[in-house]
């Protein structure tokens, strides 16, 4: 089982800005030794034969047609709106001039 020490966990900590604690830095060292070996044994497995992939099965996109197809008119959009000013939908402002 490949062993990490307290203080390398210390140091990979600092790393990644992460204040831990002494109680912390016991508790994550034994655990990221069993991360280490899992990692270990599965590197253990690959071969060269067998290709890296991301997905056990292939994956393809499947894409529809772009086609246009009629729509709305701006009038027929707007005609349900409450308000309406220069065939664009009026709504309320909710930011000042700070912006």
């Amino acid at each position: 089982m490949p062993e990490i020490t307290r203080d390398e966990v210390a140091h990979l900590a600092d790393l990644a800005r992460i204040d831990l604690d002494d109680a912390e830095l016991d508790h994550l060292a034994p655990q990221l030794a069993v991360i280490l070996e899992s990692v270990a044994s599965i590197s253990g497995v690959a071969s060269d034969d067998i290709p890296p992939t991301s997905h056990a099965i292939p994956l393809t996109n499947v894409y529809r047609e772009d086609v246009n197809t009629p729509c709305l008119t701006a009038e027929q959009a707007l005609s349900g709106a409450p308000a309406q000013e220069q065939q664009r939908f009026s709504v309320p402002r909710i930011l000042g001039d700070e912006q």
